[in-house]
Order: C-alpha cells, then sequence, then structure tokens
C-alpha cells in the first residue's frame, strides 16, 4: 500500500509533536520555519532540493 503525504503535512505534524511532547518553544518552530524559506530563496536551494529528493527516492525504494 502506498500512501502520499505533502511534505508540509508530515513536517507539521512532527513540529506540533515537538511542541506538545517534547516541549519545544513554539518561537523556535516558528523561527526554524521562517529560515527554512529564506533558505529556499538563496544559492542552497538547488543542494537542497536535490538531497531532499535523493532521501525520498531512497527511503521509497526507487533508485534510479
Amino acid at each position: 500500500m502506498t500512501v502520499s503525504l505533502p511534505l508540509v503535512f508530515v513536517l507539521g505534524a512532527f513540529a506540533w509533536g515537538a511542541v506538545k511532547f517534547l516541549g519545544v518553544r513554539t518561537w523556535i518552530v516558528v523561527v526554524i520555519a521562517l529560515f527554512g524559506f529564506w533558505l529556499s530563496h538563496t544559492f542552497m536551494a538547488p543542494a537542497i532540493e536535490s538531497g531532499t529528493r535523493s532521501g525520498v527516492d531512497v527511503i521509497n525504494g526507487s533508485h534510479n
């Protein structure tokens, strides 16, 4: 069975769990999210996208 979830949903659930169960402060989650948006508009974006896609391929077992 294959389940497709948007990455935003998975990260949101992880952030909620971190705040609820690990005691991470909400403002830290917001700062990390804003930093991620900022980082996506820099020269690092292609490397981050490539690394993310490679990681997803490894997890899914769909090697090229």
